[in-house]
């Protein structure tokens, strides 16, 4: 089998072969991690940084938003249940006490 090669450059850069690139689904601008493994330099994809990203396609089904912000919220607002109620008038302050 004829492996790909690549050389590496003055400042160390090296260019990932397009076949390797498309089999492991790395794109450009992604990030990477290397390790140093018996002797041998492994690279491999770097994993999600953001916690957000790691949850993508958890969810199989698509969630009915309104029906849980309805549950959430709890009934409509009515006039007659929800208008407002007649202030009460201040009490007078207690006297102090001596």
């Amino acid at each position: 089998m004829n492996r790909p090669r690549s050389k590496v450059g003055e400042r160390g850069q090296v260019t990932i072969p397009k076949r390797l690139r498309r089999s492991l689904g790395i794109r450009p601008g992604e990030e990477v991690d290397f390790e140093e493994r018996d002797g041998a330099l492994v690279l491999r994809r770097a994993s999600h940084s953001d916690a957000l990203d790691g949850l993508l396609g958890l969810v199989r089904e698509r969630p009915d938003v309104d029906a849980y912000l309805a549950e959430a919220r709890g009934p409509a607002w009515r006039a007659a249940l929800d208008a407002r109620k007649p202030k009460r008038a201040k009490r007078p302050p207690k006297k102090a006490r001596r």
